[in-house]
């Protein structure tokens, strides 16, 4: 059994996390992240690579300009999935491809309109306040296949390497994973779901979207047959 967990990389709602995968006890936990971006997080300050070029500058630091609106920053939701898997003394592994190479493909492929765009959009998402994210995570959760296929007709090229690509290098990571371990969960951000869950659509995966892991109040666990509620406080 298979199951994505959507998150968002910004938001506090490690705690959360951590007991919807204690809830599935899973043989291994699965993250959107190769071994270095792993060592980085864990060795922090999450910060990009020095001499990192201008826009992954730029979108690192929106990023975590939007995680410092949560109280939170870039990256914990995964320190909190590996906890998670620590504590269940479960395997983990990382199904990401490579990030410099990733990063390296997607600006090479991109055309001079569409890096000129990503630069703008960079550049006022500095600016982007609370409320501001909190409208387009809805726009997203009303249809987040409309709201992804809006961003294909943008960055086309983006799209193609930094989310299809992706998804399939980290669909097939699971295939081949799930062919070992009976319970897998793998926690990924929320965009890759819509994709992924067709790659995998053959083996029926449990999707929890970002939206539940957000707005729920309490989460219901079923243990040896019994039912009790957690309280996220």
């Amino acid at each position: 059994m298979i199951t994505l967990i959507g998150v968002g990389h910004v938001f506090d709602i490690g705690a959360r996390l951590k007991a919807a995968i204690a809830a599935r006890s899973p043989e291994l936990v699965c993250l959107e992240l190769d071994r270095a971006r792993f060592q980085s997080l864990v060795e922090g300050p999450r910060k990009g690579p020095e001499g990192a070029p201008l826009i992954y500058q730029m979108l690192a630091g929106f990023q975590q300009r939007i995680a410092d609106q949560y109280g939170t920053a870039v990256g914990n939701e995964m320190l909190a999935a590996a906890e998670a898997a620590r504590d269940l003394r479960a395997r983990l592994a990382f199904i990401d491809l490579e990030s410099s190479r990733i990063f390296q493909e997607f600006w090479s492929e991109m055309t001079l309109r569409e890096k000129a765009k990503l630069m703008l959009a960079s550049f006022l998402g500095m600016f982007t306040s609370r409320k501001g994210v909190e409208k387009e995570v809805a726009r997203f959760e009303e249809n987040p296949q409309d709201y992804i296929d809006a961003f294909s007709k943008e960055f086309p090229s983006a799209k193609r390497v930094l989310i299809d690509k992706r998804d399939e290098h980290m669909s097939a990571a699971l295939r081949i994973h799930s062919a070992r371990f009976g319970k897998i969960v793998a926690v990924v951000g929320d965009g890759h779901i819509e994709g992924m869950s067709r790659r995998l659509a053959d083996l029926k995966p449990e999707i929890v979207r970002l939206s539940e892991l957000r707005r729920a109040p309490g989460l219901t666990l079923r243990q040896d047959g019994s039912e009790y509620t957690y309280s996220f406080g």
